[in-house]
């Protein structure tokens, strides 16, 4: 069974920095690719950040220069660091994995950056 479960999240003020953190199980993780996703009230969910299983990334615009996306393959974890935080990166931040053209989500995790 494919789980993943969020952590991190957080109230922060603008320019502080949170760490976002997925746990995964139930899968091959190291063959997969990682996304991280959020979805602020009223907008679609966009994807932020990608993670192949070789480790090549890519960004969001919104997000280049400040996030960071990063995997250990040895603790099946898949991690956003997340700099310069503005008001606009609030969100509930999700992780995900696509497994036989099936898509998993975790539960979310809130981030608030406010002042």
């Amino acid at each position: 069974q494919v789980r993943l479960v969020e952590s991190g999240g957080g109230l922060v003020q603008p320019g502080g920095s949170l760490r976002l953190s997925c746990a995964a199980s139930g899968i091959i993780f190291s063959t997969k690719t990682m996304r991280w996703y959020r979805q602020a009230p009223g907008k679609q969910r966009e994807l932020v950040a990608i993670i192949t299983s070789g480790g090549n990334t890519n960004y969001d615009d919104s997000v280049k220069g400040r996030f960071t996306i990063s995997r250990d393959n040895a603790k099946n974890t898949v991690s956003l660091q997340m700099n310069s935080l503005k008001p606009e990166d609030t969100a509930v931040y999700y992780c995900h994995a696509a497994v036989l053209s099936r898509d998993y989500w975790g539960q979310g995790t809130q981030v608030t950056v406010s002042s």
